[in-house]
């Protein structure tokens, strides 16, 4: 079962899943997108909740993402660490995110474990304000939690949706979708060429 929430934080909402266990995060290892956002308690066992943008990532990049969607994530990884849940304002409760193509796993990792191909790819969390979705273009959210907002982890778990995934079939049908799209960017930019060309 794949446990699925919506975050209406930001607009367009985005959409939020995590396995049930750990036997179900080695699946979403399988196929995760590589938009996808990984994130997960710092040095704690948690849920490894994911961040599905809409196609265009309205949001920004992994590491530009708005702080109000970060913190909402971040409460949702806290909530889901039975360690984590119980900590306030430590290193412990730092929520890490990284982009999902970032994510490692060696056949010698037990189940559920994941490394990273690059550290300088993983945002570690700072304290700052959740609600402060207003910020200079330079900055970027960080996913500390000083204490769980039951207010945030409510909102969340009124939106939550667990259903049986057929992961191999999305993927495959997320592939001819892709194939469609290049082929229709392929057609209209040889239309382009073909109006532009100088006729003899």
């Amino acid at each position: 079962m794949v446990v699925f929430f919506t975050s209406k934080a930001v607009s367009p909402p985005v959409t939020i899943y995590m396995g049930r266990d750990k036997v179900e995060n080695e699946e979403l290892l399988r196929y995760g997108l590589p938009t996808d956002v990984w994130f997960h308690v710092d040095k704690l066992s948690s849920a490894h909740v994911y961040l599905r943008q809409p196609d265009g990532q309205p949001h920004g990049e992994w590491d530009k993402l708005p702080s109000a969607l970060v913190n909402d994530l971040a409460q949702l990884v806290k909530a889901n660490s039975i360690e984590g849940n119980k900590k306030d304002n430590i290193t412990a409760s730092r929520v890490i995110y990284t982009p999902f193509p970032n994510l490692k796993k060696t056949g010698d990792m037990p189940v559920g474990q994941v490394s990273f191909h690059s550290d300088k790819k993983v945002k570690r969390g700072e304290p700052v304000d959740g609600n402060d979705v207003e910020r200079e273009s330079d900055q970027v959210a960080q996913a500390h939690v000083p204490t769980r907002d039951n207010a945030i982890v409510n909102r969340l778990n009124k939106t939550k949706v667990e259903r049986e995934v057929d992961h191999e079939a999305e993927h495959q049908e997320r592939l001819r979708l892709e194939g469609r799209k290049k082929k229709a960017n392929a057609i209209e930019r040889a239309s382009r060429i073909f109006l532009l060309s100088p006729r003899y």
